[in-house]
Parts: C-alpha cells; sequence; structure tokens
C-alpha cells in the first residue's frame, strides 16, 4: 500500500488515464475528476455516507462510468505530521476499497485543504447553504489538483 513518507506517493499511478481525488469525510466523500490529459481537476459530486459496501458500491460506479484509471484521497495528517484516528480511518477505508477494486490507490496530504476551499468560497460571497453543498467535492477537486500539478512537474 502507497505511503505518505514514500519519495513520490503518486508513483503508484499509472501514465495516462483519468484520476479520481477523493475528500474522505465522516458523513460525506467528495469526489472530483482530471481530464484525460491530468491538467484539471473539476468538482464531480458529494457521496452521502451510509455503510462502506454502498460508499465503496457507489464510489466504483463513478469510478466505471468516468474510465478512471487511479484514485487520489486526501489523508488527513496532523500540523505536526503525525497520523491521528482520521488518517487512520482512511487507510482503513482504502485497505477495504482494495479488497473490491484493483484501481491504484495514491495518498496526499490534504492539509488546510479544507480550510483553503471555505476561504475561496467566502471570498466569493457564496452562502453558507451553498458552502456546505459545495465544499466537499471542491475540496475533493483541490486535492486532486495538487496531485496533478506534482505529477506534471515530475
Amino acid at each position: 500500500m502507497p505511503d505518505l513518507s514514500q519519495a513520490d506517493p503518486l508513483a503508484v499511478l499509472p501514465p495516462d488515464g483519468s484520476l479520481m481525488g477523493l475528500d474522505l469525510g465522516t458523513k460525506t466523500i467528495g469526489l472530483a475528476v482530471s481530464d484525460a490529459g491530468r491538467r484539471v481537476a473539476t468538482p464531480l459530486t458529494v457521496i452521502r455516507r451510509t455503510k462502506f459496501r454502498d460508499d465503496a458500491a457507489a464510489l466504483l460506479n463513478h469510478c466505471d462510468a468516468r474510465q478512471i484509471a487511479g484514485l487520489v484521497i486526501g489523508l488527513p495528517i496532523n500540523m505536526d505530521g503525525s497520523e491521528g484516528p482520521r488518517a487512520q480511518a482512511t487507510r482503513a477505508f482504502v485497505r477495504n476499497l482494495a479488497k473490491l477494486t484493483d484501481l491504484p490507490v495514491a495518498f496526499w496530504d490534504e492539509r488546510l485543504s479544507t480550510a483553503a476551499v471555505t476561504r475561496t468560497l467566502l471570498e466569493a460571497d457564496a452562502s453558507r447553504q451553498r458552502r456546505e453543498a459545495v465544499v466537499d467535492k471542491m475540496a475533493a477537486a483541490y486535492i486532486l489538483q495538487g496531485a496533478l500539478d506534482r505529477l506534471r512537474r515530475a
């Protein structure tokens, strides 16, 4: 399984094909997709979490429909670089997902992603209701765009 401490956590991803970014929360999973050229991440949708099997089925249906080549999932690392309960839950989700699909999964440091997206939405004068509706899928796009930018520089 990929480890964020690797020199290049994105090395597990195939060189071609669209990627999907995930912002895994306790209540929702924000999804974003890249174009086939891996230049731009676009917010896609939010999956309301119920139980793992249903969450995974919804996620994999989106992957199949878009012919996704790999997943980039935000890993919620603490500000001091340590991993807490949320990071452990994310790793457990990926371990369970790996039993259902062969899609490669890369972890990407998601520190401050939701805060950055929320700040952008506040600057755009988005209402609280609008922010709540889009923040998770926009955070997924923020995570995926960071990974895409890194892949382009590599």
